[in-house]
């Protein structure tokens, strides 16, 4: 029987969760991990709302510099283990501000609704995949969080969808990738995957 060749068990399942992209990674190399997460992931998501109450629709909105304004405060924290007592609060803390802001924009372009959903529940997806992978132990591969551009990478292509105008092209090809890419290497590789966590698990070790 194929069986996938299983991903090493990271450090800590709140940085997976975490779900960062090249981007922030590459910010949190900067810090070597010395920057506590979630101070900064607090404060990438309350200036991500500011910027969305100040305004949303238009090319000139203050909005669209929010994806890079969050990925300035929260990506330098990527790096950092996730062992602080409160720290498994900042995969839900980005969850927020990528949702929030995602869907805040599709609702002032006046975006198909159908269309919209397509996108959340494609990042959805993914996202509760993941957290069932760790549970587990069937950890997705690091290409994965590259390939679907993390949370900070699909902020920015929505921002500059918003500064060109093609908000509606630009959802739906960011749909059309992300559906095709999560669900294909999610069934792809839960049909290899051993049958159990256990044996996942003991599969990994031997690596």
């Amino acid at each position: 029987m194929t069986r996938v060749h299983m991903a090493p068990v990271p450090r800590s399942s709140v940085v997976t969760y975490r779900d960062d992209g090249v981007l922030a990674r590459g910010m949190g190399l900067l810090v070597a991990g010395q920057l506590p997460p979630l101070p900064p992931a607090v404060a990438g998501a309350f200036v991500t709302g500011v910027m969305l109450f100040l305004g949303v629709a238009g090319a000139d909105g203050p909005s669209v510099f929010a994806p890079a304004v969050a990925l300035l405060l929260a990506g330098p924290g990527s790096s950092h283990p996730h062992d602080g007592r409160l720290d498994w609060l900042v995969p839900p803390i980005l969850r927020i501000t990528e949702y929030g802001f995602i869907a805040c924009v599709g609702f002032a372009w006046d975006m198909p609704k159908a269309l919209l959903f397509a996108l959340l529940g494609a990042i959805l997806f993914h996202h509760y995949d993941v957290v069932y992978r760790c549970r587990q132990h069937v950890y997705p591969p690091a290409w994965l969080a590259s390939a679907g551009l993390g949370w900070e990478g699909r902020m920015l292509v929505v921002a500059m969808g918003t500064l060109l105008g093609v908000v509606v092209p630009v959802f739906a090809l960011l749909a059309l990738y992300l559906t095709g890419l999560f669900c294909w290497e999610s069934v792809t590789c839960w049909l290899a995957a051993p049958r159990s966590g256990v044996e996942a698990a003991d599969l990994g070790g031997q690596d």
